[in-house]
């Protein structure tokens, strides 16, 4: 019967031994595991070999099984591959996330060797637990814990030291995998599109063949592209294209490089379309020992920030102040002030007693005396060694004070209880103490401090602002890009936040490679493996209030201060946004989420975009097209969820933070940032209550739910086809309501016309002296009656319309008209003379026509002109058509403008009389 499967745990194992053997020692336990897993310790394996969890073109270098994570007390495999070092769960071999990390984001790690203390009745000697530390870049320190008496640990140590430090930039694993699916256009033409939007030329798309063509210098009022620096040769840390201002000639800005450290001269890094103010950036000028050292060219260069803007917006800016582009010397003092120029302020972001140190190495800080209607002021930004420093004390704190150490003990349960000490206050006040000793909130608060004031200086006053530190690529960048992001609201958006990298970080020079501890161009044979790590340091470095049960050997120096290049400066900066983005979370469009994610993949050093010195040195390499895109990798990321990615910021709101975000100074209250700083050492706090996690996941379920109705709900065919039907019906009945409502209005206005054209011939035929009585019948009768013969006239009236080339009968209208004729003098016995004495108004009273053209002498009718005496009539001819002896028509025809009815309708309308 087998015997049943033991647990991996360590701590479950010693607990096994100690009831077995009467001692409960770490080495015995790994003993114990070493013959029950019956496989070699560590093994070298093939590049293809078939782990599910390897990246495209990921290759297996070595493994060791058997592997403790010390940190959670997990069993697994441990795997080194050329790019990153992977602990797999022992069984399942699932990613642990703590165990597994980048090659490039170590910073450093070393082999210790932990004493146990026998126990009193124990005789043997019991063996030391051997350790590999490894510290990350990330905030993360791992131990791992090998079995004794095999080779696993060095054979590992050793392809670290290999891997993670390698002598030739194309060794890393970006070169190895090609672009891949994430191909990387020329970072140029994005330069050029970003300066193209700066000089408000929108329209203007750059492409290679206008780099090639060198047809990219264009201009705007103020400043234009300069291309002085296209091959390089000008400055090597800059970039191939240069927005300087447009007084400035190519060869002045040739001779005002000379008098900056690194050739590095002042050229505009973001400029106010509204009202022409700048920030510009540059290195420190090289005054000399003597601080007198001066250039015209400089500082001609320099008060050409200034230039003046006509028109200049006046609003909610306090101040404004106008410099005449090119003439340093048109104004000063009082007549400055009188003429409103523009102030500049020259920030330096040193403090100032490290500028008047570098005085001994030449350079220095300017004179406000030398530059027109200056301002020096000192941000007082350590250098990159004080940051280093400081994230590593912030990292032990972390470490020491979170929910697991790297030695696998809960921090409450550390010196006998908690983390505090037990409870005492006094080692409570110690702990914060020693967060605040570390240093890196307050670096933090100067940076978001100092870039605050910048984009106050342009946004407020309308000032220039030049900033530089000493080289000016490192502190330098951080205030520009920091206040651009400040500033502009484009560049709170993904495509605007590459944008801003790509370049005041890449393309103005910051040295990422020496930052990183990666190898440049030429190569890093020459320096020492153990350039950026501490390698072979038998201690916990990571905690000074750490105690253990063992004493730690060191094997190994640590490297010295000075060769070691590396600093945190980019993650301080993304450390500094992921602070704004707390203060105005409605003023970006990407998530912390997003910023850890650009960090990590940074400092792994996946993608090439991160490469090198500078833009000259990844042009050189051809880094754009031999390594995959950074950019395309995060754009994929977010396209498979849409916007319900969580790199999407769910509160943004563009609208609301439209214009620059000036946070005040109490408002520079740094905090750690948990996405980051938290994620290893309290990984539940780091995410826990996030009012952002829990919206996405209800727009999550939302976007799920939205799906299941479109595509998998029964009878989906019928539905579409029911609301289709339904649709066309209401469309049909829509239609007809329309046909309805026309037919309506048709016939009311009808009706109402007909109203008034019956009033008119009432009207028209009173004001002949006729009585006219209207009673419902057949139709149309009207009784004309004389005094000598009294004839009764009967009359039919019937009405046809035609509208619209639509002929529409209606029904003979049920009236009777009756006509009583009063002549005025005797009625001769002729028919038609009665009626030419009776209706005709033309006809004089000695029975003459004063109408002797009337067409009825001619056609033997009888025109009689009838002139009404409304306005709504014009004339009403009536014709005779015949006579005869017992029956006498009369016709009675009047068209609608007879009636000033005003429409385009004919109407006919015919008066019928009879005789008896």
């Amino acid at each position: 019967m087998s015997a049943p499967q033991r647990t991996t745990s360590l701590r479950d194992s010693s607990a096994e031994l100690e009831r077995m053997e009467g001692t409960g020692s770490w080495d015995d336990s790994l003993d114990w595991f070493k013959l029950e897993v019956q496989h070699p310790a560590s093994r070298s394996v093939s590049p293809h070999a078939n782990y599910k969890c390897l990246l495209e073109a990921e290759r297996v270098i070595v493994e060791g099984r058997g592997v403790v994570l010390v940190n959670t007390d997990e069993a697994g495999t441990l795997i080194v591959t050329n790019f990153r070092l992977i602990f797999l769960s022992e069984g399942t071999e699932n990613i642990i996330a703590l165990g597994t990390i980048p090659l490039a984001t170590i910073e450093k790690f070393s082999k210790m060797v932990v004493k146990n203390q026998s126990a009193p009745r124990q005789y043997e000697k019991t063996p030391s637990q051997r350790l590999l530390q490894v510290i990350g870049r990330d905030m993360r320190i791992i131990v791992f814990g090998f079995r004794p008496k095999t080779k696993q640990r060095r054979t590992v140590y050793n392809v670290l030291l290999k891997c993670t430090k390698p002598s030739r930039l194309w060794d890393l694993y970006a070169f190895g995998c090609g672009p891949s699916k994430f191909t990387n256009a020329n970072p140029k033409v994005r330069l050029l599109n970003e300066y193209f939007r700066l000089l408000g030329k929108d329209f203007c798309s750059a492409s290679m063949d206008m780099i090639d063509k060198g047809s990219y210098t264009m201009s705007n009022e103020l400043w234009r592209i300069s291309n002085v620096n296209s091959n390089y040769l000008m400055c090597p840390s800059y970039p191939f294209a240069l927005i300087v201002p447009k007084s400035i000639s190519d060869e002045e800005a040739l001779q005002a490089s000379s008098f900056r450290s690194k050739t590095r001269l002042p050229v505009v890094s973001w400029c106010d379309p509204g009202t022409g103010a700048v920030l510009a950036r540059s290195s420190q000028p090289l005054v000399g020992l003597m601080m007198n050292m001066r250039s015209n060219t400089d500082e001609k260069l320099v008060a050409a920030l200034c230039s003046q803007l006509g028109g200049e917006k006046k609003g909610r800016r306090e101040r404004s102040y106008l410099l005449e582009v090119g003439n340093p010397n048109h104004c000063t003092g009082p007549e400055a002030l009188k003429l409103g120029c523009r102030k500049l302020y020259i920030a330096d972001a040193r403090p100032r007693k490290n500028a008047l140190a570098n005085v001994a190495m030449g350079g220095g800080s300017e004179s406000s005396s030398h530059y027109f209607q200056s301002e020096v002021v000192f941000f007082g930004i350590d250098n990159i060694h004080a940051m280093r420093e400081s994230l590593s004390r912030l990292r032990d704190y972390l470490d020491t004070h979170g929910t697991a150490s790297s030695d696998g003990t809960l921090s409450l349960l550390r010196h006998g209880g908690w983390t505090w000490g037990g409870g005492n206050l006094s080692s409570m006040s110690a702990s914060v103490a020693t967060l605040g000793d570390s240093g890196w909130l307050i670096h933090v608060q100067s940076v978001l401090a100092g870039s605050a004031w910048i984009a106050a200086r342009v946004a407020l006053e309308s000032a220039s602002v030049l900033v530089h530190c000493s080289d000016g690529w490192d502190r330098t960048t951080q205030l520009v890009s920091l206040a651009n992001l400040l500033l502009d609201p484009y560049y709170r958006t993904f495509a605007g936040f590459q944008a801003l990298i790509e370049k005041d970080w890449l393309a103005f020079g910051h040295p990422f490679a020496d930052r990183m501890g990666m190898p440049t161009v030429s190569g890093s044979s020459d320096k020492p493996h153990d350039l950026c790590r501490q390698s072979s340091v038998g201690s916990f470095p990571s905690s000074p209030m750490r105690q253990s049960s063992g004493s730690f050997a060191p094997q190994a120096p640590s490297s010295s201060h000075a060769q070691n290049q590396y600093s945190p400066i980019f993650l301080q900066w993304i450390d500094c946004v992921s602070q704004l983005l707390r203060m105005y979370p409605f003023a970006f469009e990407f998530s912390s989420a997003f910023l850890v994610d650009l960090l990590d993949c940074v400092l792994s050093c996946r993608f090439g975009n991160f490469f090198c010195n500078s833009e000259k040195e990844r042009e050189l390499v051809g880094v754009s097209e031999a390594c995959g895109c950074l950019w395309a990798y995060l754009a994929d990321l977010r396209s498979s969820e849409g916007r319900s990615h969580v790199h999407y910021n769910l509160f943004y709101g563009p609208l609301k933070h439209n214009g620059p975000l000036l946070p005040p100074a109490a408002a520079l209250a740094p905090t750690l940032w948990p996405q980051f700083h938290l994620r290893w050492s309290c990984p539940s706090e780091a995410q826990a209550g996030e009012l952002e996690a829990q919206c996405r996941n209800m727009s999550i379920k939302f976007s799920e739910l939205q799906k299941l109705v479109s595509n998998n709900w029964p009878g989906k065919r019928r539905g579409r086809e029911k609301a289709k039907a339904t649709a066309i019906a209401m469309e049909s009945l829509s239609a007809e309501l329309r046909n309805e409502k026309q037919l309506s209005s048709s016939a009311m206005a009808l009706a109402k016309r007909a109203s008034k054209e019956t009033a008119a011939i009432k009207r028209a035929i009173q004001s002949l002296g006729c009585k006219v009585h209207f009673t419902s019948g057949s139709g149309t009768t009207v009784d004309i009656e004389t005094s000598p013969m009294g004839i009764t006239q009967k009359s039919v009236f019937s009405h046809s319309r035609e509208s619209d080339g639509i002929v529409q009968h209606e029904d003979k209208s049920d009236l009777s008209i009756s006509i009583s004729v009063v002549a005025d003098d005797v009625v001769s016995d002729n028919p038609l003379s009665r009626v030419c004495d009776s209706l005709c108004p033309l006809r004089s009273r000695d029975g003459g026509c004063r109408w002797p053209d009337a067409g009825c002498a001619q056609l033997c009718s009888q025109f009689i002109g009838v002139k009404a005496d409304y306005d709504a009539i014009d004339s009403l001819s009536i014709l005779e058509t015949y006579f005869q002896t017992q029956a006498l028509k009369h016709r009675v025809i009047a068209e609608p403008s007879d009636f000033g009815i005003g429409t385009v309708h004919t109407e006919n309308i015919e008066l019928v009389v009879h005789y008896p």
